[in-house]
């Protein structure tokens, strides 16, 4: 069975790694999904969630805030500006900047705006999924 080798990467961590039957990204074009044996890729990524399932069936998502995704030879790399692991997401922490942020025009509260936003869809999924790493 083919795999996936992925890695996910922030500027200043490693967020994760390891192998996966599938990888799901935000493009500015819209979402890409990636199996094995896909062709090669190199987009840049938008605020959004990079959902990844594991051979093992277990369900992954990181928070993602800029950067970059490539694919080549069943290689896929992520590397974000800021990128967080669904299992380390405060979520309160994540709606209190939601919050403040929310109903404001400037443009540093509408980027906290969105990475809440983010950040909190990355802790729903998991949580919905009923699957943690």
């Amino acid at each position: 069975m083919a795999e996936l080798q992925v890695a996910v990467v922030a500027v200043d961590h490693k967020v994760w790694s390891g192998v996966a039957k599938s990888v799901v990204a935000k493009t500015p074009e819209g979402e890409i999904g990636i199996l094995p044996g896909h062709e090669p890729v190199l987009s840049l990524l938008v605020d959004g969630v990079v959902r990844i399932e594991t051979t093992d069936g277990a369900k992954v998502s990181v928070a993602v805030h800029g950067g970059f995704f490539a694919v080549d030879s069943n290689e896929v790399k992520v590397l974000a500006e800021v990128a967080e692991l669904d299992s380390e997401i405060d979520v309160a922490r994540a709606q209190a900047a939601l919050d403040r942020a929310n109903g404001s025009e400037s443009p540093e509260q509408v980027a906290a705006y969105r990475r809440a936003e983010t950040r909190l869809k990355a802790a729903a999924e998991t949580t919905a999924s009923g699957l943690h790493n």
